[in-house]
């Protein structure tokens, strides 16, 4: 599933191509009926909040998309290519198109429910306008733990499991941790950390956690089979203490740790 940093990578390079102009739009595979209703107009704007997308073309006409699991985008420069595979939403115009597939969600929202949406999940470390105060007081009341709470898209909006497990490791602290428990200067400390890594993850895919000085190739760009701490390397040596990554289930995601230097 995408993380927030992906999300708002496709917002600001479809803002970019088509904010502001007359768009065209169908759905070739039929999934999003609606779709005719958005052709010959203007896009106005492309909103990006946690893992969610917001097509505005009207106050009560906004697509909304959430890729899910397996939805994805693609795009490029006309002419349009053929159509293939499970095609659920294409906008396209004199110069550019972009195609969407597999995504959990595509339909129109109103503006009701688009703030209605906003007003459930919590602060999107990407945006700008972004207020934590709430996110802190939820976690800091919760006897959840710590490894659920960051998974909760009312506490950190965009945050996923790969971004969970490895804010986590930097902090030095346990996913099974009790969320009341976790002192405010480091729920702070998450928060500014996640700020940080998802801002660097907009110019590459990649989420790159591991600082230069824990890795074995210290110097030059992170290789692929270094770029996370935790990460899916069960089994493998921790970067800092050389302890077994260890991987488990919780809430129905794969939490991964290293058991030495995670034990608070």
């Amino acid at each position: 599933m995408p993380e927030g940093n992906q999300i708002h990578r496709f917002a600001e390079r479809h803002a970019a191509a088509f904010a502001g102009k007359k768009v065209h739009s169908d759905s070739p595979n039929g999934a999003f009926a609606a779709a005719a209703v958005l052709d010959g107009r203007v896009l106005k704007s492309v909103e990006a909040v946690g893992k969610h997308l917001g097509y505005v073309f009207g106050r009560d006409l906004i697509v909304h998309v959430h890729l899910g699991m397996f939805g994805d985008f693609w795009e490029g420069r006309m002419p349009l290519p053929a159509e293939k595979g499970a095609l659920r939403w294409r906008l396209w115009m004199r110069t550019d198109w972009m195609e969407l597939r597999g995504a959990t969600d595509c339909s129109i929202f109103d503006a009701a429910q688009w703030k209605a949406l906003l007003a459930r999940l919590g602060a999107d470390p990407l945006r700008t306008d972004a207020d934590p105060k709430a996110a802190f007081e939820l976690v800091e009341k919760s006897k959840t733990a710590i490894g659920l709470l960051l998974m909760d898209q009312r506490v950190f909006a965009g945050v996923g499991n790969k971004l969970r497990a490895e804010l986590l490791f930097r902090a030095r602290m346990s996913p099974f941790g009790i969320g009341k428990d976790v002192a405010h200067p480091a729920l702070k400390g998450i928060w500014n950390d996640a700020k940080a890594l998802m801002a660097a993850a907009l110019e590459d895919r990649r989420i790159v956690t591991t600082r230069p000085k824990d890795r074995p190739h210290p110097r030059g760009v992170a290789q692929d089979d270094e770029v996370h701490y935790v990460y899916r390397r069960h089994g493998k040596p921790c970067f800092v203490c050389d302890a077994t990554i260890k991987k488990t289930d919780i809430g129905g995601r794969t939490v991964y740790w290293c058991p030495d230097c995670q034990k608070s």
